[in-house]
């Protein structure tokens, strides 16, 4: 191979590597993007829906749908079934016109291995069978971000996000402003290892959706990283008000 095909060879790698990391942005997004638009149309009549109950089948990426969950209302409780896809005909429900939307929306949102969806997902305690859960996502993800880390940081003003590690995680909090100007940084979280969990669950997505990555995560110039890693991904997430 001559110098000239060696070098075209390697810009077309180059530029089908590019191609094929905007593939998996996009994909991300999508099935995202996809998880929210049902989850809209769940909530739309049934408000009180927390999670989709379903049975998966790996090797063909397929589910069948079970049903709609509420919230676990005690910590050795179970979550009170709102809808049962596979009810008498009789017990109707709004969702029984959706059923198969949301068995199809859910099965593609979860459809890529690497699709984000995929971190609301764990077996459903209550079943010993193959069931898993899938947790419907926030209305307002920075909203929920920012209820959950003023429960811990009530002066906490916004937090600096990593998008290198498990794809967004808070890697520091701002909690106001010096006598100075400068911003009280603490790596510090008082919040517990479920809370970090749905935060970087959280950050993870709003890093995933180039509208909400664009619109809430602002670039950090000469910004020194606490752990010494790459600071490439890093952003300001400010936090919006809370009541």
């Amino acid at each position: 191979m001559t110098p000239a095909a060696q070098d075209h060879l390697a810009i077309l790698a180059e530029q089908r590597a590019d191609l094929e990391a905007e593939r998996l942005r996009i994909e991300k997004a999508y099935c995202l993007a996809v998880l929210d638009h049902i989850t809209a149309k769940i909530r739309a009549v049934c408000p009180e829906a927390v999670y989709v109950s379903f049975a998966f089948y790996s090797s063909s990426r397929t589910l069948d749908l079970h049903c709609v969950l509420g919230a676990q209302t005690s910590p050795l409780g179970t979550c009170p079934e709102l809808w049962d896809n596979e009810g008498e005909p009789e017990d109707e429900h709004p969702l029984d016109d959706i059923a198969d939307q949301i068995e199809s929306d859910v099965q593609t949102a979860l459809a890529p291995y690497a699709s984000p969806a995929w971190a609301t997902v764990g077996r459903n305690a209550a079943s010993d069978g193959n069931s898993w859960l899938l947790e419907l996502p926030p209305a307002d993800r920075v909203s929920r971000v920012a209820e959950l880390v003023r429960a811990h940081h009530p002066e906490a003003t916004a937090v600096i996000v990593d998008g290198r590690s498990a794809g967004g995680r808070i890697i520091e909090v701002v909690e106001g402003s010096g006598e100075d100007g400068s911003q009280n940084l603490t790596t510090q979280r008082r919040w517990s290892r479920e809370c970090e969990d749905v935060l970087t669950r959280l950050v993870g997505q709003i890093f995933a959706m180039p509208t909400l990555a664009g619109r809430h995560l602002d670039a950090i110039h000469d910004y020194r990283h606490p752990y010494g890693t790459s600071s490439e991904l890093v952003r300001l997430m400010t936090l919006p008000p809370t009541a």
